[in-house]
Order: C-alpha cells, then sequence, then structure tokens
C-alpha cells in the first residue's frame, strides 16, 4: 500500500511540472498533500507512531484543505493570471524528469545500502526534492515558484518520515508554523507582483 500512495506521491508532483494552468497546479499541490498525509498516517500506524499519525491528519488538514483554498484566493483577490506557461519546453522536461530521477537514485545508492528501512522512499524523496526545484527554476511568475517550495517542504517531510522513521513533533510543528508565516509572505508578494 504505501509503495502505490508513494508512487501516486511522485506522480502528482511530475504533474506540476507540466501544469499551464495556476487552478490545476494548485490542485495537482493539493492531491500531493493529501498522498504525503496518507503515507505519514500509514507509516505510523505501521510502526506505532502516534506523533505520524497526528503529523499525518494535520498534513492533510492544513496543506490539502486550507493552504490550495488560500492560495486561489489569493490569486482570485489579485488578478494573478491563470497561465503558467513555463519557461522550459514540454520536450526538455519530458527529459529532465527521468534524468533526475536515475541520477537521484544512484546519487544516494551508497547511502542506501546502509539502511535497512524505507532506504528507496529516501531516494525517491530526494528525488521529489529536486523534482520541486526545478518547478520553481522552470516558471517566471510568483505563483508557481510558492507551489514549488511549499513542494520541497512536502519533499523534506517525505525526506525525514522515511529515513528516521518519524521526526519529533516539535519539529512538526515548526514545519507548520513556517507554512503558516509563508501564507502571510505569499500575501505580501502577491500584493506587489507588478513591482519586481
Amino acid at each position: 500500500m504505501i509503495d502505490v500512495l508513494i508512487g501516486f506521491y511522485i506522480a502528482t508532483l511530475i504533474t506540476e511540472l507540466f501544469t499551464t494552468r495556476l487552478y490545476r497546479l494548485l490542485g495537482w499541490y493539493a492531491l500531493n498533500s493529501l498522498f504525503l498525509g496518507l503515507i505519514a498516517i500509514y507509516m505510523g500506524a505501521e510502526i506505532g507512531d502516534n506523533a505520524m499519525i497526528i503529523s499525518g491528519s494535520i498534513t492533510i488538514l492544513i496543506k490539502f484543505m486550507l493552504i490550495p483554498y488560500v492560495l486561489k484566493y489569493i490569486a482570485t483577490k489579485f488578478n494573478i493570471p491563470r497561465n503558467i506557461n513555463p519557461n522550459l519546453k514540454v520536450h526538455y522536461s519530458t527529459i529532465i524528469v527521468p534524468v533526475i530521477l536515475v541520477f537521484t537514485y544512484y546519487l544516494v545508492n551508497p547511502i542506501i545500502h546502509n539502511m535497512a528501512y524505507n532506504a528507496n522512499y529516501v531516494a525517491l524523496s530526494i528525488s521529489s526534492l529536486f523534482l520541486a526545484m526545478l518547478l520553481i527554476i522552470e516558471h517566471k511568475n510568483i505563483a508557481p515558484k510558492i507551489v514549488g517550495f511549499l513542494s520541497i517542504e512536502n519533499a523534506l517531510f517525505l525526506l525525514a518520515i522515511s529515513a528516521t522513521k518519524g521526526m519529533p513533533m516539535l519539529v512538526e510543528l515548526g514545519i507548520f508554523v513556517d507554512l503558516l508565516m509563508l501564507i502571510v509572505i505569499v500575501n505580501i508578494l502577491f500584493k506587489h507582483q507588478g513591482d519586481f
């Protein structure tokens, strides 16, 4: 089951890279966050970690429900263009995505050889980190860059829960506070987007 969830997580992240409409991008980010929360809940139930189950539930509430709604509201309020064509052409992205997936697997191969638990998930979480960075790089509009930053948060969260068999609850709450501060920053950036 966990393999299916991580497969959907990576698939939604890759789909974000090829999306050319803002609201669809927010929808794919919401689905990406939903699968991340389900991964955390499933892993927490598997190892008996209640803190991970709680953080997975909070992830679903905040990242799947709240953040996409707030970003959609802000985009509507400040008349952000809904067309978000990437700077990279589609055929270049089609080549870059598998290269990133293969490269990161070989990059972390010496590390994951020594891991007995979730070794492949660590490789996938690092590749999702690079894919989220590609999302930031390939757009010049501010809205996809913000979604890319939020996707980096998702990738770091997946890396933390897969590499360490869970995180202290204090660290997870710190990540959520960062996300709430990001909403304030996003509001300011959208307001002054024309000045950049």
